[in-house]
């Protein structure tokens, strides 16, 4: 074929349906949200920083947990003429809320740790240890349905969720060592000081959350995705010269797009064109990437050498 000729392959297999997500999501929602008013109560009650902070966090795991069940549910929302991908990105949002807020609750209950240290105060270990226990026993409870029941692994918008409730996990285990030393040798100092630990532990967590959502916002590269490797994919093709501006993003979960420009031979017909399409877009979909679009070019069409993907992606 003698001009250039546009070919979209979309893969339409990544339509992932959130039922279960959504119904772990609630049924999560529920139980935190109602033992949540139990720990914060019963932190003020044995003025224990680590139970009250661990309350905190739960009052924070309800709000993120609303925000990734509504983030689903909008991601399920048709592509219209103004949002051509729906609203898929709002999982990403919702795990980039997730990431900061863990991360601004582990510096807030580092501060109050490091104060306590200064002015100690008298803990009811005892009320401390129970309410601890009683939270220890929920957050599993939450953090097994969400492990078995949802897809905490692919989904970063359920992987967000899933972390805070395993900092609170963290927090009871914490509240509960705790409880136990200031019980048996009075160490008042054990309270700050699992306080200092969990937090350290969801700061850890909040950071690997948050990164992975700016890398998806700022269109990075998928962790999940070979450059290189993909790239020679496509180059082993006999019938492809070159290739370039060759780009790879994440849309959202399960989604990774893939755009290029590729030079094929001016007598190439259209028929070799789709067999060509075919062939690629079977061999890049074993490479984690679902949707592509990839353009036909001669080699008389302009186009800049510096953006051959071979030249750009080499040293990499």
């Amino acid at each position: 074929m003698s001009q250039s000729e546009h070919n979209h392959s979309h893969n339409h297999t990544h339509g992932h349906v959130h039922t279960n997500n959504k119904k772990i999501l609630l049924i999560s929602f529920l139980i935190i949200g109602i033992f949540m008013i139990v720990e914060i109560i019963g932190g003020f009650v044995a003025n224990s920083l680590a139970l009250l902070s661990d309350g905190l966090h739960m009052f924070s795991d309800t709000i993120s947990l609303g925000v990734a069940l509504l983030a689903f549910i909008y991601a399920e929302k048709h592509a219209t003429k103004n949002k051509t991908f729906g609203y898929k990105r709002f999982e990403i949002l919702a795990a980039l809320f997730n990431g900061v807020t863990l991360f601004v609750i582990g510096i807030f209950i580092i501060f109050e740790a490091v104060d306590r240290f200064f002015n100690p105060m008298t803990v009811k270990s005892a009320d401390m240890l129970i309410i601890s226990t009683i939270g220890l026993i929920v957050n599993i409870v939450v953090a097994t349905l969400m492990f078995k029941g949802g897809d905490t692994h692919h989904n970063i918008n359920m992987r967000g969720a899933f972390l805070h409730v395993i900092g609170d996990l963290l927090g009871s285990v914490g509240a509960i060592a705790a409880a136990i030393l200031i019980w048996f040798f009075n160490w008042t100092i054990a309270d700050p000081i699992a306080s200092i630990i969990v937090s350290l532990l969801i700061i850890k967590s909040s950071w690997g959350i948050t990164k992975s959502s700016i890398n998806i916002l700022m269109e990075g590269t998928p962790s999940d995705v070979n450059m290189n490797e993909t790239i020679n994919t496509i180059t082993n093709e006999p019938q492809i010269v070159n290739v370039h501006d060759c780009h790879i993003w994440t849309i959202s979960n399960e989604m990774n797009a893939l755009s290029c420009h590729a030079v094929v031979p001016n007598d190439m017909t259209i028929e070799e064109g789709e067999q060509l399409l075919n062939r690629l877009e079977h061999r890049l979909e074993h490479l984690n990437i679902q949707h592509m679009t990839i353009q036909f070019e001669t080699p008389h069409h302009k186009h800049d050498d510096d953006t051959l993907c071979s030249a750009v992606y080499a040293e990499k």
